[in-house]
C-alpha cells in the first residue's frame, strides 16, 4: 500500500483493473475499473480494519538489519522507532518480506547534460511537491511508462501545453474507467457474487490478450495499433505509437478513457520522440536539433529497484546477495532459512499472485 500513500502526482491510479487488482476476500464495489490513489488507499485501510488487521501491525517502524542465527534458530531483527529515534531489538522464527521492489525514498533519474542551466522547474512524480501550481504553463514530460501516461492528459486540463517525451513508443491500450456490464451485475447479483464473475472474467481477458501476443505477436501488433489509430485520427504521426518490439516483451501502458488521445487531438497534448541532447535555460533541446519550450520538467524515468525495503539480510554474518541467489516461485530464496518474499506478477494485478 506504499505507493497509494506515498506518491501525489496528479492523475495519479492504477494501472491494473480493481477488481483483479482488489483483494479476492473483499469486492472491489462500484463500476470504477482505474481507481485513484486516494480510493486504493482507503480500500487497504478500510480492509485492515475490517479484518482486524490494523492492530497487529506497529506502525512508523523502519526495519534496519535482519540476521539469521544458525545457533539461536531465529532472526534477529533491529528497527528505527522514528517517532522516538530510539533503536528497537525484535526476534522471529519466520520473516517474510512483503515490501514490494522499490525504493521509495529516492526515485530513478538519468543525469541530464546541462540540466543545473534550465531556469524553470524540474519536479520528479516521485517527490511531488504539494500545491505545485502549472496553470497556463508548458510542461515536458520525461518517459512513456505509466507515469507519464498518467501525467500527460491530467496536467493537459490547466497547463497550456503538455509534451510527452519518449525515447522510444510503448504499447497502448484504452480502457473505460467504468465497468458498466459490472454495475449492471452488481443491481442483480449479491455483491461478492457479482465481484467473483467480473474477477473472473478480466483475468479470462488478461490472459488470452497475453497469450495471443505471445503466439501471434504480429497479428496483436496490428490489432493494438490499429485500435490506437483509431482513436487519434488520420492526421497523428503513428511513429510516436509504433514501438519496435512484440507486444508484451514489456508492460502494456493503459490509457483510461482513452484520455491521452483527446488531449492530443484537441491539441493540448503532444508527443515527441527522440534522444535529449542536452538541457538549455529554456527547455530541453533534442538530438535532431528541435528544441521543446519548458517551464516545467518532470522526469517520468522510473523508480529504483530495492529488495526487502532496502534491508541486506545476514545468515550468521554472511550478507545474503539477492542478484546471486535463486527465488524458488518468486517466494523462498536460496540459502537463506525460515524467510520469504512476496513477489506478484508483472504481466496481470501484482495481487493475483501474492493472494
Amino acid at each position: 500500500g506504499g505507493t497509494w500513500e506515498l506518491f501525489r502526482y496528479p492523475g495519479i491510479r492504477s494501472d491494473s483493473d480493481m477488481f483483479t487488482f482488489g483483494y479476492n476476500f473483499r469486492p472491489w464495489t462500484g463500476g470504477k475499473v482505474l481507481a485513484d490513489g486516494a480510493s486504493i488507499k482507503n480500500y487497504v485501510a478500510e480492509t485492515a480494519r475490517e479484518h482486524d488487521v490494523d492492530r497487529h501491525i506497529r506502525f512508523g517502524l523502519a526495519v534496519k538489519t535482519a540476521d539469521w542465527s544458525g545457533v539461536d534458530k531465529c532472526w534477529k531483527l533491529t528497527a528505527l522507532n522514528e517517532e522516538t529515534g530510539e533503536t528497537e531489538h525484535y526476534t522471529a522464527s519466520f520473516m517474510v518480506g512483503c515490501t514490494g521492489y522499490y525504493n521509495y525514498d529516492q526515485g530513478y533519474k538519468p543525469d541530464f547534460p546541462g540540466e543545473s542551466d534550465f531556469r524553470g522547474q524540474i519536479v520528479h512524480p516521485q517527490h511531488w511537491p504539494e500545491g505545485l501550481d502549472y496553470t497556463g504553463k508548458k510542461v515536458v514530460v520525461i518517459g512513456s511508462g505509466a507515469t507519464a501516461i498518467t501525467l500527460v492528459p491530467t496536467m493537459a486540463e490547466k497547463a497550456a501545453h503538455v509534451t510527452m517525451l519518449q525515447r522510444s513508443p510503448t504499447y497502448l491500450m484504452p480502457l473505460p474507467s467504468t465497468d458498466k456490464v459490472t454495475l449492471a451485475l452488481q443491481k442483480i447479483l449479491p455483491e461478492k457474487t457479482a465481484y467473483r464473475l467480473t474477477r473472473a472474467r478480466n483475468i479470462s481477458i488478461s490472459r488470452f490478450l497475453y497469450q495471443r501476443s505471445r503466439e501471434s505477436p504480429q497479428f496483436m501488433r496490428r490489432l493494438f495499433l490499429s485500435i490506437i489509430k483509431r482513436k487519434v485520427g488520420d492526421t497523428a504521426d503513428m511513429r510516436h505509437f509504433t514501438p519496435d518490439y512484440n507486444p508484451w516483451d514489456q508492460r502494456l501502458c493503459v490509457v483510461k478513457d482513452g484520455d491521452l488521445f483527446q488531449a492530443m487531438k484537441a491539441g493540448k497534448a503532444s508527443i515527441a520522440t527522440d534522444h535529449i541532447d542536452r538541457f538549455t535555460e529554456t527547455g530541453i533541446r533534442l538530438k535532431s536539433g528541435e528544441e521543446l519550450a519548458a517551464d516545467i520538467i518532470i522526469p517520468a524515468t522510473g523508480l529504483d529497484i530495492q529488495m526487502l525495503g532496502g534491508i541486506r539480510p545476514t545468515v550468521d554474518g554472511e550478507e545474503v546477495v539477492m542478484k546471486d541467489k535463486v527465488i524458488y516461485k518468486n517466494v523462498m530464496v536460496e540459502g537463506v532459512p525460515n524467510a520469504g518474499m512476496i513477489f506478484g506478477y508483472t504481466n496481470i494485478s501484482w495481487t493475483l499472485k501474492a493472494d
